[in-house]
């Protein structure tokens, strides 16, 4: 009996060891450790119901559709995980209208040509009308971009867009999140010059980006750190960056200016509540990193949807919820257009459309 509990020890123990090597040595990731704020999962808003009264746009034709964008004829434009742009006309028609390579559509803008300028994770910043589709950068400083994120045009033509992560790309998301390091960037598109250059580096997971109503600031979403920044374009801060809202009750994904100059945010729970430990540990986030399939308990963001509405002061005016994800989950993106609420999202196949006379 002692030798055959000598044996079983001895193979416990490598085994241990066998694990461990494997966790720390051939973990993809170097973590850093992940200060969650004390909002997520306690607001001073409380949640609601109100995205339980969406109307379904659209589905059974749309999939996981992440964002929105409106042209100047009121037609509806979504990116969808298959690849394809499609369109929603007034009269309530949709139509597949432009398929790109691959399947990794994210952030959508439209432009003052008419055309929609499209974030493909892989490709990069792509522009998109009638004629086809036409890549305008797909590098930076030498280096190809990874994960081309969410996009925005200025008055003057040039493109505001994020680079979330440049270690990571689509389908490791994940990755990123556990090592939780800044490895995003801001970038700008100068169509004349057809040039690429940095606004800011060393971001974590940049996402969404949207322009003031005067276009003297822009914001963008930095998703793993639960905050919005501000950076200044003109005046005597301009070059400059200040917090506009933190200590957010979800990860931000996309952000929309509002006709009355606010702006709308989608929230993401990405942090699964009772999992916040993960977080706190490196051995935590080596293990899960290590067999992918744990990633799957560190986040919850296809249970609910959450969405805020914050003024140009960064104060939240109103919180918009689904909080079981009854009708809709995992919003993506809020863009106001007339009196409608226009909801992209990851786990539904219909775009969300919500009446803000309603609520």
């Amino acid at each position: 009996m002692k030798r055959f509990l000598t044996t079983c020890s001895g193979i416990l123990a490598v085994c241990l060891v066998a694990i461990a090597l494997q966790i720390f040595l051939y973990s993809p990731i170097s973590p850093e450790l992940l200060e969650l704020p004390p909002a997520l999962f306690a607001s001073k808003l409380p949640t609601n119901k109100h995205l339980q009264g969406v109307i379904k746009l659209g589905e059974g034709f749309v999939v996981a559709a992440e964002d929105v964008a409106v042209d100047k004829e009121g037609v509806l434009y979504t990116g969808t995980r298959d690849g394809w742009i499609k369109r929603l006309h007034r009269n309530g028609t949709m139509e597949n209208w432009k398929k790109t390579q691959g399947k990794h559509l994210l952030g959508l803008a439209t432009s003052k040509d008419g055309s929609i300028v499209a974030c493909h994770a892989e490709l990069g910043l792509l522009k998109v009308n009638e004629d086809g589709i036409v890549v305008l950068t797909s590098h930076y400083n030498g280096s190809k971009l990874s994960l081309t994120d969410a996009v925005v045009e200025a008055s003057d033509g040039s493109l505001y867009f994020t680079d979330a992560s440049s270690k990571f790309g689509l389908e490791e998301w994940y990755l990123d999140f556990l090592e939780a390091k800044p490895h995003g960037k801001l970038l700008k598109y100068d169509p004349s010059s057809h040039e690429t250059s940095l606004v800011l580096d060393d971001l974590c997971f940049p996402n969404g980006v949207a322009l003031s109503r005067d276009e003297d600031y822009l914001i963008f979403c930095e998703t793993w750190k639960f905050r919005c920044i501000k950076y200044w374009l003109k005046g005597e801060n301009r070059g400059k960056t200040e917090i506009f809202i933190d200590n957010l009750p979800g990860g931000p994904d996309n952000i929309h200016l509002a006709p009355d100059g606010s702006y709308w945010i989608a929230l993401v729970q990405w942090v699964t509540e009772g999992f916040e430990f993960l977080h706190t540990s490196k051995t935590a986030k080596h293990l899960v990193a290590t067999f992918p399939k744990l990633a799957k308990l560190t986040y919850s963001a296809l249970k609910k949807a959450t969405v805020v509405n914050v003024g140009a002061d960064g104060k939240i005016i109103r919180r918009l919820d689904d909080p079981d994800g009854k009708v809709i989950s995992a919003v993506t993106a809020a863009l106001q257009h007339e009196d409608y609420l226009y909801l992209g999202n990851l786990n539904s196949n219909f775009i969300g459309k919500l009446p803000l006379k309603s609520i």
